[in-house]
């Protein structure tokens, strides 16, 4: 099946310039998928097999690169407050959900390591309002095993607004951990468009505080989920899925622990562990598409929101080729035939970050 790639610029409420990208079937959607990347990463190509897959599978994919990540702008990897990148991504994800040919689809979250919080808290923002998530190595608890003590917590938020963007925390070789295969691994940090270095001080103590206020409030969550952990994960341990699918409220959830496997399921396993992986991942989603029990979600209506799309293109529009995706079945549709395209033709935008 061929489907089409194309990237756009859009603007935030904060007046950050944000990179956006999606892969889109031919045919109409069988549903929508949203991705949200991990901590350092980006969507055009780290996440790129993700999305041609799916979008191979029929599904429209979204992809958005956040502040200070990837091709969009601000510091590199700085999270000022982890608050501004769930908002962005719910302005955006909700502009794409109420265009007129996306209303009545489905829509799900997709959530990798870090994205796996950001999924989590959209989810709890509008509880009503996902019919589901994938959620692979998500990172919403911190594990026993590597909990910082209190005591170091309160000395480094004593300083963190003097010296928030200070690359002082020290971290092993996430890379090298994260993903098993070694050339992917090359591959992976051949990218220079990934965050390779310390993590800075007000990051860190975003994503740890994000991490432990979701896990006290993993019994708040009620949408139907899959969650993905390989259990030879170093990155985040598994026991953070398994506290996911036990306190959970949701009366449709879905574990699976994947033998020595490590935490870049989709990108850093050997070619035969990501197809197992993905086959795993569109037969959930293929199953909460087509159920007609599935979860209700408030309806879409116009939506206003703070994006502003830019008269920009990051890239021109490119032909998905079906190089991965022999097990997964074609949408099959009697709506009629439509395509969309979001961007609009003009001069490259190159990507500046500030330090």
């Amino acid at each position: 099946m061929d489907g089409e790639y194309q990237g756009v610029y859009i603007r935030n409420s904060r007046g950050v310039q944000l990179f956006t990208c999606r892969w889109l079937p031919f045919s109409s959607p069988k549903a929508l998928v949203f991705l949200c990347h991990g901590y350092g990463m980006e969507c055009s190509g780290f996440m790129r097999e993700c999305g041609v897959r799916l979008a191979n599978a029929g599904y429209a994919v979204f992809g958005i690169d956040y502040e200070g990540h990837g091709r969009s702008r601000g510091a590199r990897c700085y999270i000022k407050k982890f608050e501004n990148i769930v908002n962005d991504c719910n302005e955006f994800f909700k502009s794409i959900c109420a265009e007129e040919e996306y209303r009545d689809k489905c829509r799900f979250l997709y959530g990798e390591s870090m994205g796996g919080a950001v999924a989590l808290l959209l989810h709890k923002k509008e509880p009503t309002f996902w019919n589901g998530a994938v959620l692979v190595a998500p990172m919403c608890k911190i594990s026993e095993k590597v909990k910082p003590h209190p005591l170091v917590i309160n000395v480094l938020t004593r300083v963190e607004e003097i010296i928030p963007k200070w690359k002082i925390v020290p971290t092993k070789d996430v890379i090298d951990s994260a993903f098993k295969d070694p050339v992917k691994r090359e591959e992976i940090r051949s990218n220079k468009l990934i965050y390779q270095d310390k993590p800075r001080l007000k990051t860190a103590l975003e994503m740890l505080r994000t991490s432990m206020s979701l896990e006290h409030t993993l019994h708040e969550v009620r949408l139907p989920f899959f969650v993905l952990h390989g259990e030879a994960d170093t990155v985040t341990d598994p026991e953070v899925s398994r506290a996911l699918y036990e306190k959970a409220s949701s009366a449709d959830k879905t574990i699976k622990l994947y033998p020595g496997m490590w935490h870049g399921l989709t990108s850093g396993e050997p070619d035969g562990n990501v197809e197992i992986v993905f086959v795993d991942i569109i037969t959930w989603l293929e199953k909460h598409t087509n159920d007609d029990n599935s979860v209700i979600v408030q309806p879409i209506h116009t939506y206003r929101n703070a994006i502003l799309k830019m008269n920009t293109t990051a890239s021109p529009p490119q032909t998905i080729n079906k190089q991965h995706q022999q097990q997964s079945p074609r949408p099959v549709r009697t709506q009629s035939h439509r395509r969309y395209f979001c961007g609009l033709k003009g001069r490259r935008l190159q990507h500046h970050s500030a330090m």
